[in-house]
């Protein structure tokens, strides 16, 4: 009794202290949020985030692709908006392993990242920053 008393206090201070996953979404937001650190050169998430090389990646997780506002995108991100298309976690995870075979055309540098742990991981940590509803 006393063991799910202290659970149920401890989920509850979880969102309070940022650290609540999105039940929609599997993976490892902390260590996510390690894994993100390949990619703060170029993006930015956070109430005070701003596009950079990169749009912020606020709301992605199951956000239309290429929609951040006053961020110039690649013709392929245009081009996948104009199609409808949303960022999935799955559609995030391929494009994530390797983001140039995913979106050809894209101006993104990155190489991507080869283990699917850490893709499922960052995917979790972006939710943690707005998730839109998952269609």
């Amino acid at each position: 009794m006393i063991k799910q008393a202290i659970a149920a206090s401890f989920l509850a201070v979880l969102p309070v202290m940022g650290l609540a996953e999105s039940h929609a979404v599997p993976g490892d937001a902390e260590a996510g949020e390690r894994v993100f650190n390949k990619c703060k050169a170029c993006h930015q998430v956070g109430e005070d985030a701003k596009n950079r090389v990169g749009p912020v990646l606020n709301g992605i997780v199951n956000g239309p692709v290429g929609a951040v506002e006053d961020f110039r995108y690649s013709n392929v991100f245009q081009e996948m908006n104009a199609e409808g298309k949303t960022w999935t976690p799955e559609e995030l995870a391929a494009f994530l392993e390797k983001p140039r075979d995913y979106a050809k055309g894209t101006k993104m540098a990155f190489a991507g990242l080869r283990k699917e742990e850490e893709r499922t991981n960052v995917i979790a940590y972006l939710a943690t920053f707005g998730e839109a509803p998952a269609e």
